[in-house]
């Protein structure tokens, strides 16, 4: 017994130990048994925990994006039905202008069946162009990796930039129905078209090609991409299709689109004008918007290459004469633009960054901008609906935060909704580089810039700090190769105070001409209200006056001539003013239908008339002066004449 006891007492110990590892409590608080483990066996195993907790593991650009596919307009299925199909018809656009080609697109959505999401319906998305087609090596690409583009960085006025929007939508109807996106392409020089689907590797960031096959396409260029995943379809308000339809409409007047939504009429909407817009070419950047880190990768880019020859291709405004500045005031030794860039130190880089940046250099080149245009914003206006009065204004290019931005604006007044008490803000269009933004709209720089503008000195009711009210439309256009977004969406634009500026000065002036309108059509409506007034109590009062004194008609006949001649002395002044004004807008309208005549030939005979009376088009803001200059003195006028024949 107590040889047994004293070999119980020695492996107690051991047992001990494992027991809190291996001994688990159930129901009851009755210990249920596990099967003893050697307790190297356990300190092993725990070791293997313990490191793999600490191990540091690296994913793929799919894989950040899969698991955020909010931050690139993925948020909701709204959105996303919304987003893959602005994807897909913007890379249909870009194609066709890079390739000189007049965009024909058919857009299809249809809702086919209930969602594996909860709330959602499965949605099939179509999108065909007339482009010049993919090259079948390069479609896995395109709609398969992020950050697959060859416009990323290359400063151009590009629709798409980063190739993340696509490769995102192939990304939600993955996770979604399980399928990627559908592709028939053909090429101008290939006989038949080539079609595939393409699923994601998430995990390599590449995309993987199935289903491949050839078949005959009845166009002879072009491609289609096809979508089916969970979603919602909005139709109405500011992230509705129709609206998206409508502001991608107007700022790309040189395009045919055919368009077949669930619940809404199958509709065409015919191209303005067949002038396709050549895009510029890329920029080089300036080197006032750059960091160090930046200017160094820059510059280990061009390899092999001397140092000067580098200043002057790789960036703008560098030439001869900055790089002799760069010498002599700015003491950078001439030895070290010799030298060849891979081999600068890191001492010298940093040197020659800081002396150019203390340097005063001419701002970037506006060349790289694309505007749509005056005479292409008011070709385009006029199909957004019934109007009456519409204003564009382009503004000249220039430089905000070091970067070239054009700014447009377009004014337009809905007549369906003229003469109501409306109370609802006016409808605000946002574009960056021709593409609608429709979400985040409150901290965009476009609508900081509407609510920093007094509207109610041009005629317009406008609480304070808020948009303006009415039955308006307000299109603004923001272009640049390098907008600054909030978020990589693309959804809002960083309002810094530069660019805030040059858009309240756009609107400004765009202001001037609503209100000069404005004011023409108030000085109408006043003359037309005093002839009604002479005409409806003329007769009245000379008839009361008549039975008074027993007058004969003769001289009842005499008293309504004279009191005529009276009361028309005081709408003589508005007639003047509104005659004259008329005669300049008549003037201006004449020349405006020269340049448009390719439009107003298309009117109705009975609408081309009445353009001269409605529409206001965009006269330049000096005549707003003079006109107001020729009311001013018409109305001192009066009033002495009123003056001299009371003191006589």
């Amino acid at each position: 017994m107590a040889k047994k006891t004293t070999k119980s007492t020695t492996k107690a110990p051991a047992k001990a130990a494992a027991a809190p590892a291996l001994n688990r409590t159930g129901k009851g608080n009755k210990k249920v048994q596990v099967p003893d483990v050697d307790s190297e066996t356990a300190k092993e195993v725990l070791d293997k925990v313990r490191k793999s907790a600490k191990q540091i593991t690296t994913s793929s650009t799919a894989e950040y994006f899969a698991k955020n596919l909010q931050q690139v307009g993925f948020s909701s299925p709204t959105k996303a039905v919304l987003t893959t199909l602005k994807e897909a018809l913007d890379n249909s656009l870009d194609a066709c202008e890079d390739a000189g080609i007049l965009p024909e697109i058919r857009l299809h959505v249809e809702k086919t069946g209930p969602g594996t999401l909860k709330n959602t319906d499965q949605i099939i998305i179509r999108v065909e162009d007339n482009g010049p087609g993919i090259e079948p090596d390069d479609v896995a690409k395109v709609f398969g990796e992020y950050l697959a583009s060859s416009k990323f960085g290359r400063g151009r006025c590009s629709r798409g930039q980063q190739g993340i929007g696509i490769s995102a939508a192939t990304t939600w109807a993955m996770q979604t129905a399980a399928t990627g996106a559908r592709i028939i392409t053909k090429q101008k020089s290939a006989r038949k078209g080539f079609t595939c689907i393409v699923d994601m590797d998430l995990k390599n960031n590449k995309g993987i090609l199935r289903d491949k096959a050839t078949l005959d396409w009845g166009r002879p260029h072009g491609t289609s991409v096809e979508f089916k995943l969970d979603g919602r379809i909005q139709l109405n308000g500011e992230g509705g299709l129709l609206n998206y339809i409508r502001s991608t409409v107007l700022l790309n007047p040189h395009m045919t689109l055919h368009y077949e939504i669930s619940d809404v009429a199958p509709a065409t909407i015919e191209r303005v004008t067949t002038e396709v817009p050549v895009v510029p070419e890329a920029t080089e950047p300036h080197p006032h918007t750059m960091k160090l880190g930046e200017f160094m990768s820059h510059g280990r880019l061009f390899g092999r290459m001397k140092t000067n020859a580098w200043l002057k291709r790789g960036f703008s405004r560098v030439n001869d004469k900055v790089i002799d500045e760069l010498t002599k005031q700015q003491k950078v030794p001439a030895a070290l633009f010799n030298k060849f860039i891979d081999t600068l130190a890191d001492a010298e880089f940093k040197q020659l960054f800081t002396a150019l940046q203390a340097l005063p250099l001419p701002p970037p080149a506006t060349t790289s901008v694309l505007s749509v245009g005056e005479d292409g914003l008011a070709l385009s206006i006029r199909r957004l609906g019934d109007i009456d009065f519409f204003a564009v204004l382009t503004r000249k290019p220039m430089i905000c935060d070091f970067k070239p931005v054009q700014v447009e604006v377009a004014i337009a007044r809905l007549r369906d909704r003229r003469g109501e008490d409306n109370e609802e803000a006016i409808q605000v269009l946002r574009f960056a580089n021709r593409v609608p933004l429709q979400f985040d709209k409150a901290a965009c720089a476009i609508v900081k810039a509407i609510t920093s503008v007094n509207w109610r000195s041009y005629g317009l009711r406008q609480p304070k700090n808020s948009l303006p009210l009415g039955p308006y439309i307000m299109a603004i256009s923001v272009v640049s190769p390098f907008i600054k977004f909030k978020n990589a969406s693309k959804e809002t634009i960083d309002a810094s105070d530069e660019l805030v500026e040059e858009l309240r000065r756009a609107l400004m002036q765009t202001g001037q001409r609503l209100s000069r309108y404005l004011n023409r059509e108030h000085k109408a409506d006043e003359l037309e209200q005093r002839v009604q007034h002479i005409e409806q109590f003329g007769p009245i009062l000379v008839e009361t006056l008549g039975k008074i004194l027993n007058a004969p008609d003769e001289r009842k006949r005499r008293a309504t001539e004279g009191l005529a001649k009276i009361l028309e002395k005081d709408t003589k002044g508005i007639a003047k003013d509104l005659a004259a004004a008329e005669g300049r807008l008549a003037s201006y309208l004449e020349e405006k239908k020269q340049r448009l005549s390719g439009f107003f030939a298309g009117l109705d005979s009975e609408e081309a008339a009445a353009l001269p009376a409605d529409d206001e088009g965009a006269q330049p803001a000096a005549e707003e002066t003079t006109e107001e200059a020729d009311v001013k003195a018409a109305k001192k006028a009066v009033g002495k004449k009123k003056k001299a024949k009371k003191s006589a």
